[in-house]
């Protein structure tokens, strides 16, 4: 008996092995996304998608016909959904502009590509209030990215007027 389970334990480690190999990439983007940290350390991603596979490996059994990368995924955005307004940190990157929520939907809607009466059933919206929230989300990324664009260009040109001052202004050699 103990030989059995022994086996079964085996191989549903090597079926969550290969699962994890296969898709940790995608879900850590994800949540990389969702967090809107840095993307080399993004330790609340990380820590994020660690409970979320914890929790399908915990379920592994159970699944039976459910796509694990489904379970993981629903399980990684409720589990940020339900922990971002305790913290409100400013965040960066492209997201970094948007609320929790907005942010969950426009990473389910456009990333993962979850459709809209999905995601509205994940976060227990109307699928209206889930296109209204993503299309806000989008002009407020689109804002942000303005704003960003012509902030470079002002930098840029700062740089490049600083530069022309101090190219054209007389050395000490030809002074003496």
């Amino acid at each position: 008996m103990r030989q059995r389970q022994a086996a079964m334990d085996r191989r549903r480690a090597r079926e969550f092995e290969t699962f994890v190999a296969g898709a940790a990439g995608r879900l850590l983007h994800a949540a990389t996304l969702l967090t809107a940290e840095p993307a080399p350390t993004a330790p609340r991603a990380q820590q994020l998608l660690t409970a979320a596979l914890s929790r399908t490996y915990a379920r592994w059994d159970e699944l039976r016909g459910e796509d694990p990368y489904d379970v993981t995924r629903q399980d990684l955005a409720l589990r940020y959904a339900h922990g971002a307004w305790r913290t409100r940190r400013h965040t960066e990157g492209v997201l970094g502009p948007l609320r929790p929520q907005e942010r969950v939907v426009l990473v389910l809607r456009l990333y993962e590509g979850v459709a809209e009466e999905q995601t509205a059933a994940l976060v227990g919206l109307p699928p209206e209030r889930v296109r209204m929230i993503c299309a806000r989300a989008v002009t407020r990324v689109r804002e942000a990215a303005r704003i960003r664009e012509a902030a470079q260009v002002r930098e840029t040109a700062q740089v490049r007027e600083a530069a022309r001052v101090r190219d054209s202004a007389p050395t000490r050699k030809a002074a003496e």
